[in-house]
């Protein structure tokens, strides 16, 4: 047997990393493996070594005292030496069979020239473990899927050079890709399906019965190759806690060397390590989406939503509440809620917030919030408690409502009933007129047409009699009118003259145009009758003649014109008033929204024209400039039977 002189030696460390490499190394093994010192003392070895001996915690016991342990040991020596070599009377490395198995033992140190297989693959292994190390710190600093991928592409093409490779992340629940990080050309049609072997799956605790069989193929032997040029390849999944979250692919181009059951063994180590990091990250990017999202959904929610903690600072304040109240988030986040509360009003807000900190809802308490132009504004809050994952309260959200539209809406449901109360004295009224007027009417006839047939008939009795029953006839048709514009709308249609409605609708604005010196101007073409609700229309005029009164409060002209286009009837009301600025010509229709003042106008004039022409399948349209006049353009379709 050769001997190897000292100067070719290289010593094996047995402390720090290189030993603890060595051990990991030796639990990768299969057989019974142990490092022992020139003295043939153990250093280390793995669980099928200590199985062997029958012993645990063996480091520091002489060789031959363990393997004295051994059942069925030869009566001499205890072991069958297959092969030994000595360095100056020492053993360096020796191996030897016991029960069927052959069991290496390295000692501390080993000729230069004459390293095994073994020895070459422990250097090999504190290689990749440190690279392995080293990768599992990258990974956990990454902080998105995108980045992790990128950390993972680094670590194999360090740990495999010269393979092609891909990294496949997908959705744990549908298996769907998510990410593909390839290094090499890919044949087409295999990227989204992923093929794994069922010892691959079987090694990382695969669960592979609820798996799409459209997205992931489990086969027994070998899987098909992704890359054009590889002969052959290994593969290990990204499992955690029993969820496929990818696949790592290795391919070897032709001529490439390699041991494929080593290679596997140190893909399927850096699968395990890499797994928790991609479920993590995973993990961390739905928290983000779904914090994301109730974020958008409480600043975008249709409703007012505060959120205070327990020191009573302002943490979300909605957009819902910034359009109230005209503050910024830069104003309240991080201020005291009381600070937006009028003072009058901090002792409820106090008494609210203390008991949802105790963990008690409270519905529906109304209070006042100081908005940025110094108004107050009525508001309805219903709160609760906000709780940590411990169950420990520590805040209040508050949901609510203004309740400034609503008391405006009970202000004008007020008003409606009013004018419903006055539209029935109004009736009964006309009902009170119409008998004597009637009378004052006939009587009149009757004097006018005596005076006329008189011998020598007074032309001044004549024409006092004539304007008796001109107005007297003025008075009833204006009685009937009213009664008639009065009366709930019918919703049947039925054939209308439109210039008739609009003459209907000119009389009952008389006055209006009377008290504010406005003159009007008719133009009315001749347009076919069609088909709608006579009443509807003239009030369409009424608003649209009385809304250009009001714009005009020192004198002016309206016109007010008809004419046929088409097989439409087209209605024109334009005034020389003030104009509507664009800010308000984009609300004009909005119900209840007006610029009178409290007191002047409902705010709904506008928006019922624009309800009674579009129940008529028409348009209206508003052309203004400001000090230029207003513009309404009404078209209906001419419906005829």
């Amino acid at each position: 047997m050769k001997s190897d002189s000292p100067a070719n030696l290289v010593p094996f460390p047995v402390t720090g990393p290189a030993a603890d490499a060595f051990r990991a190394f030796f639990e990768t093994v299969d057989g019974p493996a142990a490092l022992c010192d020139a003295q043939m003392t153990v250093l280390t070895a793995n669980a099928a070594f200590e199985a062997l001996c029958g012993a645990r915690d063996i480091s520091g016991k002489p060789l031959s005292e363990l393997m004295a342990q051994v059942p069925e040991a030869p009566a001499e020596g205890r072991t069958e030496v297959v092969d030994v070599r000595t360095e100056g009377g020492h053993p360096v490395t020796l191996s030897f069979s016991r029960r069927g198995a052959t069991v290496a033992v390295l000692a501390r140190q080993m000729p230069q020239d004459m390293l095994s297989a073994a020895g070459r693959a422990l250097i090999e292994h504190g290689r990749v473990e440190q690279r392995l190390l080293e990768l599992g710190r990258q990974v956990a600093l990454s902080m998105s899927e995108e980045e992790l991928v990128a950390t993972v592409a680094r670590g194999v093409k360090g740990l495999f050079p010269g393979r092609t490779f891909c990294v496949r992340i997908t959705d744990p629940r549908t298996c769907v890709l998510t990410s593909l990080y390839a290094e090499g050309r890919m044949r087409d049609g295999v990227r989204d399906t992923l093929v794994i072997k069922r010892s691959a799956a079987e090694k990382t605790h695969l669960s592979t019965s609820g798996l799409p069989t459209d997205r992931v193929k489990v086969v027994a032997g070998d899987r098909p190759l992704l890359f054009n040029g590889s002969v052959r390849g290994i593969s290990a999944p990204l499992v955690a806690s029993g969820q496929l979250f990818g696949v790592v692919d290795v391919e070897y181009p032709e001529g490439m060397s390699a041991d494929l059951v080593s290679d596997e063994r140190v893909l399927i180590q850096l699968a395990n390590q890499v797994s928790v990091a991609v479920r993590n990250a995973k993990l961390i990017d739905e928290l983000i989406f779904v914090r994301k999202y109730l974020e958008e959904l409480l600043e975008h929610a249709n409703a007012l939503i505060l959120v205070a903690n327990r020191d009573r600072k302002v943490v979300v304040f909605n957009k819902a509440m910034m359009l109230l109240t005209g503050l910024s988030k830069s104003e309240v986040l991080g201020q005291d809620l009381l600070e937006f509360v009028p003072e009058s009003e901090r002792l409820k807000v106090m008494r609210v917030m203390s008991s949802s900190l105790r963990g008690e809802a409270v519905s529906s308490f109304e209070t006042l919030l100081k908005a940025s132009n110094g108004n107050e504004i009525r508001v309805a809050f219903s709160s609760s408690s906000v709780l940590t994952q411990t169950g420990e309260v520590e805040g209040v959200i508050a949901i609510g409502q203004d309740l400034t539209r609503m008391k405006e809406l009970e202000k004008r449901v007020v008003q409606a009933e009013k004018l419903t109360s006055l539209g029935q004295l109004a009736a009964s009224v006309v009902h009170e007129i119409n008998n004597p007027m009637t009378a004052v009417s006939a009587y009149a006839e009757a004097l006018l047409s005596r005076a006329r047939t008189q011998p020598a008939p007074d032309p001044a009795d004549v024409e006092k009699f004539k304007k008796i029953v001109d107005n007297s006839e003025r008075v009833l048709r204006f009685t009937r009118d009213l009664v008639s514009y009065a009366r709930p709308p019918q919703d049947k249609a039925t054939e209308v003259d439109l210039n008739a409605a609009v003459e209907q609708a000119i009389g009952f604005c008389e006055h209006v145009l009377s008290k504010h010196g406005v003159k009007l101007e008719r133009d009315l073409q001749p347009v076919p009758a069609f088909f709608a609700v006579k009443q509807n229309l003239s009030q369409v005029v009424v608003n649209l003649i009385t809304n250009a009164c009001h714009a005009m409060p020192r004198g002016g002209q309206i016109s007010v014109r008809t004419r046929a286009d088409d097989g439409t009837a087209v209605i024109t009301v334009s005034d020389d008033g003030a104009g509507i600025s664009p800010e308000v010509r984009a609300r004009i229709f909005e119900p209840f929204f007006t610029t009178k003042p409290d007191g002047k106008g409902t705010g709904l004039g506008l928006s019922i024209v624009q309800g009674i022409v579009e129940n008529h399948g028409g348009t209206i349209e508003v052309d203004s400039e400001t000090g230029r006049g207003t513009t309404f353009t009404i078209r209906l379709p001419m419906v005829t039977g």
